[in-house]
């Protein structure tokens, strides 16, 4: 795409408020580059407790975009605002879940508390940004050390007293609050340092006013690593966002969840070896009971940096509980041999032991050797390969068992993932001896009890995961189907060569 105004009347009307107090804004339709989060291998989208969900770099194209400092996620769309006294409306096209695309970019001007525009570095240098519980805004200000509050964008700035301002009374210019964040009791703010006299942190809660540090992981706190940005999700878990720049080492940047209870838990580090540059922004977007955060960049109106917008998904364990170490589950190790090489499972006999206890049975009655792969649903756009490689008895009644009961993912706590292994059925009840394996997060298998379509409610069993082996997954679901094979919604899914599975057994134990 390219960049152009929305609409004549658009400009128009950017032209007549040039004389007048109100804000004037345009919308944009961006030129966009997809990024991989690893340039060396867009497969790896696992970053500690993150999955990447995709990300873009945003030409500043004829309006100039640049100098993004603080972002939120509200009402569908991402806010942001600029350290060149500009506000921004960022609306994503996403598909599956994963960003692939803007649709739009509305830009404004944020006006000082007489209505007019904000002039020079020192008046209009914002540097975050936080929406309160009424929907207004807050917009706190670097070189003149400040926070006011929006009603809306579109209207004069507030200059009401704001206690995080205090945290950055005798900061230095460039050293203000970098990060800004409100909660359901109270709000976050941080300055950008770490290490010194006063702690970096600042948080109102209903205990009243409490100074704290927040340190930045390994390597950063090496390398002067500070906070640049900040968010928190409804359940009180705040985000910090850590950045350090080394002349000739490039940038190093890290997450940090901290809970409502003062735990603290580093989700990510990362440095030039992958997608990376000046991130400055961070936002919280919850949907269900899944948590994403968006990650945004400060090209500093440079051609040597980037706009990049990157999206990551937190482990469900990291968002709810940060800093408590993960239970470990029971699980059982099995290896697949095909005639295309081994992939080996780990079966979650703890969190699903009716499915898993099902599939170590057929292992160990030897009903799956000399069983086929035989179906490659393959879905279309995003990511490729994508779908999942269909494989075991194929209802055989030589070799089946009865059905086993339903697990539903909303019990066991499981999802189709990248990898996960989840029983075929027909009715849940039924499920034998076919299982699939998952190739990109295929979540639309998931439970949901309260759907109101009555098929989607039970969804399907996930009993474990590959843990080794997923090249090979790919290559037999990349083999030839046969157009003419199969019935119904399978016609054109099924292997033309099914690939054989020599012998399936369990792993010796570790010595």
């Amino acid at each position: 795409m390219t960049w152009r105004p929305a609409s004549f009347c658009a400009l128009a009307a950017a032209i007549l408020s040039i004389a007048s107090p109100a804000a004037s804004s345009e919308a944009y339709m961006p030129q966009t580059l997809p990024v991989a989060l690893d340039p060396a291998d867009s497969a790896n989208v696992t970053l500690g407790e993150l999955t990447y969900m995709g990300g873009l770099q945003i030409e500043p194209g004829e309006a100039g975009i640049g100098g993004i400092s603080g972002l939120e996620w509200a009402d569908g769309q991402l806010y942001a605002v600029a350290d060149d006294g500009h506000w921004l409306v960022i609306t994503p096209d996403e598909i599956g879940g994963r960003l692939v695309d803007l649709i739009e970019i509305e830009v404004g001007d944020l006006l000082g508390t007489g209505g007019k525009r904000l002039r020079g570095k020192e008046e209009a240098d914002a540097e975050a940004l936080a929406r309160t519980a009424d929907g207004a805004w807050l917009v706190a200000f670097e070189q003149d050390h400040r926070v006011w509050r929006y009603a809306s964008f579109e209207d004069p700035a507030e200059a009401a007293a704001h206690d995080a301002a205090s945290h950055v009374a005798n900061a230095p210019a460039n050293k203000g609050l970098e990060a800004l964040a409100t909660t359901a009791n109270g709000w976050l703010a941080c300055g950008e340092w770490a290490g010194e006299t006063l702690f970096n942190c600042l948080r109102k809660d209903n205990v009243g006013l409490v100074n704290f540090e927040v340190p930045p992981p390994s390597p950063l706190d090496e390398l002067g690593g500070a906070p640049t940005g900040a968010d928190c999700a409804s359940n009180g878990v705040c985000y910090a966002l850590f950045r350090s720049y080394v002349r000739g080492k490039g940038n190093n940047i890290a997450i940090v969840a901290i809970g409502p209870d003062g735990l603290s838990e580093t989700l990510a580090v990362w440095d030039s070896t992958l997608s990376i540059d000046n991130f400055e922004g961070i936002a919280v977007r919850e949907a269900g009971e899944r948590t994403f955060l968006y990650l945004v960049s400060d090209n500093n109106f440079s051609s040597d940096q980037r706009n990049l917008l990157m999206k990551f998904e937190v482990s469900r364990r990291a968002a709810t509980a940060p800093g408590v170490p993960p239970k470990v589950y029971a699980t059982e190790t099995v290896i697949l041999e095909t005639t295309m090489g081994d992939i080996t499972v780990s079966l979650e006999t703890e969190r699903a032991p009716i499915t898993a206890a099902n599939f170590l049975r057929y292992v160990d009655e030897d009903r799956y050797d000399n069983t086929k792969c035989y179906r490659a649903m393959r879905v279309t756009g995003g990511e490729q390969p994508s779908g999942f490689l269909q494989c075991g008895t194929q209802n055989d009644p030589r070799r089946i068992l009865g059905g086993i009961a339903h697990e539903p993912t909303n019990e066991t706590g499981l999802s189709h993932t990248d990898g996960a292994l989840s029983m075929a059925r027909f009715e849940p009840g039924t499920a034998t001896g076919d299982f699939s394996i998952m190739i990109r997060d295929q979540r639309g298998l998931d439970a949901v009890p309260d759907s109101e379509d009555p098929d989607r409610r039970p969804g399907f069993a996930v009993f474990g995961y590959v843990v080794d082996g997923k090249d090979v997954v790919h290559a037999i679901h990349a083999q030839p189907t046969d157009p003419d094979k199969g019935e119904g919604f399978l016609k054109g899914q099924m292997l033309a060569a099914p690939i054989e599975i020599v012998n399936v057994r369990r792993a010796e134990p570790a010595e």
